[in-house]
């Protein structure tokens, strides 16, 4: 009877054995891909809106959040925001796609190799609380005013 019982014992411990590569392996995949975030986290978002106001609404989210301006630069087809906070390299890049929809790409990267995925999201969120913001106002908006073109979309 022990004998069979060491039998079953060790029988069940054999399956034991394989469980540490296996979790080793998924720590592994685990580790990769928050290094991954990290390493390319950019941020991007296309919004039913004119570059314009794009371009408005995330320079007036960047001031919201405090971080400095340092250059607007004009590419093949669009337009690169360029800014910083102490510790942070913001770039953001416009490019329009029709006249009423525009794609908005974030990079935020810290002061080490890794970017930061997080305030490049908010700048994101911000952008679009600031367009909802001013859609909101422009429909507020008295019909005699929306006659004089008072009523657009601001793009400052």
């Amino acid at each position: 009877m022990a004998r069979y019982v060491l039998l079953i014992l060790l029988g069940a411990c054999l399956p034991l054995g394989g469980c540490e590569p296996v979790a080793i392996a998924l720590l592994g995949g685990g580790a990769s891909t928050v290094l991954r975030y990290n390493l390319d986290g950019v941020a991007a978002r296309t919004f039913t809106a004119p570059a314009d106001a794009v371009k408005g609404a995330s320079l007036a989210a960047m001031e919201r959040m405090g971080l400095a301006v340092e250059s607007t630069d004009k590419f093949d087809d669009g337009e690169i925001i360029r800014g910083h906070a102490a510790n942070r390299a913001i770039e953001i890049e416009l490019e329009p796609i029709t006249r009423e929809a525009t794609r908005m790409r974030i990079t935020a990267r810290g002061a080490s190799l890794f970017y930061d995925n997080a305030t490049a999201v908010e700048i994101v969120q911000q952008t679009v609380k600031i367009l909802d913001e001013r859609v909101a106002a422009a429909k507020l908006t008295p019909p005699a005013a929306a006659a004089t073109g008072a009523s657009r979309v601001s793009a400052n």
